[in-house]
C-alpha cells in the first residue's frame, strides 16, 4: 500500500521560546491542562519505550498517573516484560501525541520503582475490578484462552467479595526521572518547532532544534 499522498497540513502559529516556561515540568503541566480542555481521548495515554540486554527496543502504551518536579508515574506488574528490561537497563523513554492539538512531548531519563508506601496509596485508590485484574494477570506471559483470565477474575472476585483485595507485592509504580525533555509542535511546509530542555547540574537549559 502506498501511503505517500497521505498527509495533512499543520495549521497552528508556531511556537517560540518566549511562550515557554523556564521549568519544563511546569511547561508539561500546561500543555497537559490544554489536552485536557480539548477532551482527548486519555491524554495521559503515553508509549513507553525500554531496552533490555538483548538491545532490542520495546514499546507499549501505558497511562500517566501523577507527575511533579521529580518525575512521572506509571503503575505496572513487576514480573512484566517492561520490569525486566527496566531491572537490566534502568533508562526509559516517554512519548506523549496529542495529534488533535497538533503536538507531542517526548521525555528521556531513568527509572526506578517508587516506594511500596506509594503504590499502596494509589492501588488502594483503584476501583475492586481492577484491584483483582492486578492479581489475576501475569503480565507478559502467553495463556491458552481469555476464557481461563476470566475463569481465574471471577475465581478472586468470589473470594474477595466480602473483604479487601490484598495488595501484591509483584506491583506497583515506577518513576521516569527526566534528563531530557522535549517540545514538539506542527508547523507549516514541515517547519514543526521543536524545543529541548535537558537538565545539566540541577539546571534545565533550553534549545531550538532543527524539524
Amino acid at each position: 500500500m502506498d501511503l505517500s499522498q497521505l498527509r495533512r497540513k499543520y495549521t497552528t502559529k508556531g511556537l517560540e521560546i518566549k511562550d515557554l516556561d523556564s521549568n519544563p515540568i511546569k511547561q508539561f503541566e500546561t500543555w497537559f491542562k490544554n489536552a485536557i480542555d480539548a477532551k482527548l481521548l486519555e491524554p495521559n495515554a503515553m508509549s513507553l519505550a525500554t531496552v533490555g540486554n538483548d538491545m532490542m527496543p520495546s514499546i507499549r502504551t501505558v497511562l500517566l498517573k501523577t507527575f511533579d518536579e521529580q518525575g512521572f508515574v506509571f503503575f505496572t506488574n513487576y514480573k512484566s516484560k517492561k520490569a525486566e528490561q527496566i531491572e537490566q537497563n534502568p533508562k526509559a523513554a516517554l512519548l506523549f501525541t496529542w495529534l488533535e492539538l497538533e503536538r507531542q512531548i517526548k521525555i528521556e531519563g531513568t527509572i526506578e520503582k517508587i516506594s511500596t508506601t506509594d503504590s499502596l496509596k494509589y492501588f488502594l485508590s483503584r476501583p475492586k475490578g481492577s484491584q483483582i485484574g492486578a492479581w489475576v494477570s501475569h503480565q507478559s506471559e502467553i495463556i491458552s484462552s481469555r476464557s481461563l483470565l476470566e475463569q481465574k477474575f471471577d475465581e478472586m472476585k468470589k473470594k474477595f467479595v466480602k473483604g479487601e483485595v490484598p495488595f501484591p507485592s509483584f506491583w506497583g509504580g515506577y518513576i521516569i526521572k527526566p534528563i531530557h525533555i522535549e517540545f514538539w509542535q506542527g508547523g507549516q511546509d514541515r517547519l514543526h518547532d521543536r524545543f529541548t530542555y535537558t537538565l545539566k547540574d540541577n539546571n534545565w537549559e533550553v534549545s531550538r532544534l532543527a524539524p
